[in-house]
């Protein structure tokens, strides 16, 4: 054994486990032996290692039975850590960050339409939730959007009616185009897994982004468009015989 050696109060002090939880991964097979020298048992890097990955997996929802398949997919050549990097580049958010608001700030940018109705929709929706007397929103970007909106004469609970039919299209949107990706590559991968090909997913996730954004972007731009040269001849009509031209 090269490296530092541990005792199993040391690794498990090290992995932040209680020494049951390393008996017990021990006894199940997730953890090798330990090296033993007479009465003593020795711990090293590697177990330290696994440990880890062990507590990662499971903070990513796997279970120890899936656990055990992935580490034993690992020791065959499958390549745990580039599943691990894949479901990774899969699980980042592509919404931006959150923001953190308290009443004062909310009445700012609102007035007096933060209601405990708009406040109930909004939590609904999942733009917000609270935590203790401050209000989180969940993405800046339409936090600044539905601040504009409210600040031109748009009132809050229109911009919360139209959020439904928004977040209803762009969920098929999303479905659609995680159909696309499931069929045409993770399909692929699927037939001749190796570490190189999950790599090389999880590069391809990353890099379909922008391009997924630019194309929600510009049918969002040709529908409205589209939508302006339907409407805009009458509210031209509407106009003119408002101002008696």
């Amino acid at each position: 054994m090269t490296g530092r050696e541990y005792r199993v109060a040391e690794l498990a002090e090290a992995a932040a486990v209680p020494v049951r939880t390393v008996r017990y991964y021990q006894e199940r097979g997730l953890l090798a032996p330990p090296e033993r020298r007479g009465r003593n048992a020795f711990y090293g890097e590697t177990h330290l290692e696994r440990l880890r990955l062990i507590a990662d997996l499971l903070g990513r929802g796997h279970s120890l039975e899936g656990i055990a398949d992935l580490l034993t997919s690992a020791e065959q050549g499958g390549g745990v850590s580039e599943l691990l990097g894949f479901q990774s580049a899969a699980a980042t958010a592509w919404g931006d960050g959150e923001v953190t608001l308290d009443l004062q700030q909310m009445l700012e940018q609102f007035g007096d339409q933060v209601t405990p109705q708009a406040i109930a929709e909004a939590v609904a929706l999942g733009y917000l939730r609270m935590e203790g007397d401050q209000f989180v929103y969940t993405s800046a970007r339409l936090l600044e959007g539905a601040s504009a909106l409210v600040a031109i004469g748009i009132p809050l609970h229109a911009i919360l009616a139209v959020s439904w039919e928004l977040e209803a299209a762009f969920d098929r949107m999303a479905f659609a185009f995680v159909q696309i990706f499931r069929t045409h590559l993770v399909s692929k991968v699927l037939e001749h897994p190796s570490p190189a090909q999950l790599h090389q997913l999880a590069e391809t996730l990353a890099e379909l982004r922008p391009s997924v954004r630019m194309i929600a972007d510009e049918h969002l731009a040709r529908a409205m468009d589209r939508r302006i040269g339907i409407d805009l001849p009458e509210v031209s009509q509407q106009i003119s015989r408002a101002t008696g031209e």
